[in-house]
């Protein structure tokens, strides 16, 4: 019941009964990307969407298919791939407020802060 409950109201943990029943009825499937997101439209190709395999988090879209969904290609990824250059690097998610996150040298995320040589807190005296 708590899981029926979920996804009824939110959003964060995949889509909803809403998003679900909608694209059932008016979505039409048009591909999948390497993390098992799944993308649709309308049957008239005017409303793209995306629905995500786990967590909604638009980092986790990559820039093909972001470029789809914008209607900057008229194309699918799945029907014509775009062509990438030997530099360029895979996609990576934005892993900022995970604790995956990049955390510097002296700072408080880190389990062993290191320690300051150069700050001297001011006691008043």
């Amino acid at each position: 019941m708590l899981s029926f409950l979920n996804r009824l109201v939110t959003w964060w943990n995949g889509s909803t009964i809403g998003t679900q029943i909608y694209t059932k009825r008016n979505g039409q499937k048009v591909g999948e990307d390497d993390q098992g997101n799944t993308y649709y439209q309308t049957r008239d190709g005017k409303r793209r969407w995306v629905m995500f395999n786990g967590e909604a988090e638009a980092s986790r879209v990559s820039p093909d298919w972001h470029g789809w969904l914008h209607h900057t290609y008229d194309e699918s990824p799945a029907d014509r791939p775009l062509t990438h250059k030997a530099w360029e690097k895979p996609h990576q998610p934005n892993l900022t407020g995970t604790m995956a996150a990049y955390a510097p040298s002296g700072s408080l995320r880190q389990a062993q802060p290191a320690e300051r040589r150069d700050y001297e807190a001011w006691s008043p005296e």
